[in-house]
């Protein structure tokens, strides 16, 4: 049983996908009050990576404190944002590139997003001229 820390020595990491801010809440102020709250402490007793995929926007003060808290405990905090410099062309896109992200912490090799390369142009200058009228540094 995951609620057992005798019982999670075969997983190297767990991740919350998505992981409620009531979750977060839970699993910064350590209570055990479900399977998954209970599971996520004990990778962290255990010292295993535990990544909590934050869905929720706007972050209150009091949530970016239960994440202060949750990443000071051990916990990987990964905003469920995508990037745009890999100029996605669909939801696909996006999504392909948040997952790419969590596999590449768990150190899972894929090949779902592409990776930063300064060679590429980027769109970035075109983006500030479309926003804010002018070109960015």
């Amino acid at each position: 049983m995951l609620a057992s820390t005798s019982a999670i020595h075969d997983f190297n990491s767990m991740v919350i996908i998505p992981c409620s801010l009531k979750t977060l809440a839970l699993i910064a102020n350590s209570i055990q009050s479900n399977l998954l709250t209970r599971t996520a402490l004990n990778f962290l007793r255990l010292r295993k990576p535990l990544i909590l995929v934050i869905r929720e926007t706007p972050i209150t003060t009091l949530d970016l404190l239960n994440m202060l808290k949750a990443s000071v405990a051990g916990s990987i905090i990964f905003p469920a944002s995508p990037a745009f410099y890999n100029d996605p062309k669909n939801v696909r896109d996006v999504v392909d590139y948040v997952v790419g992200k969590i596999l590449d912490l768990l150190n899972i090799r894929n090949n779902l997003y592409r990776r930063w390369d300064n060679a590429e142009p980027t769109r970035g200058r075109y983006l500030c001229a479309q926003f804010f009228g002018q070109e960015c540094l």
